[in-house]
């Protein structure tokens, strides 16, 4: 009796199942093209991104290939539209090609470019912080005391791998000011933290004992 109960029971279940796909055939076939047409697109995007990057790359060895002086203002155009494609590798390198060749001489422009790079292109946490750190560098040839550590807050108050590079940079900076306790903070500050950049605390070490001993 029971297992003919149990069988009654296993073909009333079967008998539900089958109702309910033929009930909801179409919303399943539905689900099912959207999953399958979901799993390409995915595949599909990623292989767009690489060969877009790969592009973008050739294009950029291509722009510093055929550098020469009577082609500069195309060559900065061209470095330009690189940075404009958001691209988290060769957005920072054009911007650093453009500033390490002085091909662009008005401060303004690089940094609305430094801005471009920093808020609207996808960086990892540490290249933006990088990028950040190396805007402080260009700026502190002429920015004031402020202006300077309002760039440079962001890996300030961060436990960033580019943080004590930062403290050195306004140690550096200050001491050059002439503001000797405000650049021996800054190299102190360094000291203090664990598991800092080894070149860079062995450096601040040095300018304690050399120019702050007493």
């Amino acid at each position: 009796m029971d297992q003919e109960t149990e069988i009654i029971n296993q073909n009333t279940r079967m008998e539900k199942i089958r109702t309910f796909f033929l009930s909801n055939k179409k919303s399943l076939i539905s689900a099912l093209i959207i999953i399958i047409l979901s799993v390409f697109g995915y595949f599909f995007y990623g292989d767009y991104k690489k060969n877009q990057k790969t592009a973008l790359g050739i294009k950029y060895n291509n722009v510093l290939i055929k550098f020469n002086e009577s082609n500069k203002s195309e060559m900065i155009s061209e470095l330009k539209e690189i940075i404009k494609e958001k691209d988290g590798t060769y957005s920072p390198l054009a911007l650093y090609y453009l500033i390490d060749n002085s091909l662009i001489q008005s401060s303004d422009e690089i940094n609305e470019l430094f801005d471009f790079v920093i808020e609207k292109t996808k960086l990892e946490k540490e290249i933006k912080n990088l990028v950040i750190y190396k805007k402080g560098i260009y700026n502190s040839q002429f920015k004031k005391e402020n202006e300077l550590i309002k760039i440079l807050n962001p890996v300030l108050n961060s436990e960033s791998i580019w943080k004590p590079h930062v403290l050195y940079l306004l140690a550096e900076y200050f001491y050059s000011k002439g503001e000797r306790q405000k650049s021996r903070e800054f190299f102190q500050n360094i000291l203090d933290i664990e598991n800092a950049d080894q070149n860079i605390l062995i450096k601040a070490q040095k300018r304690i004992q050399r120019d702050f001993s007493e």
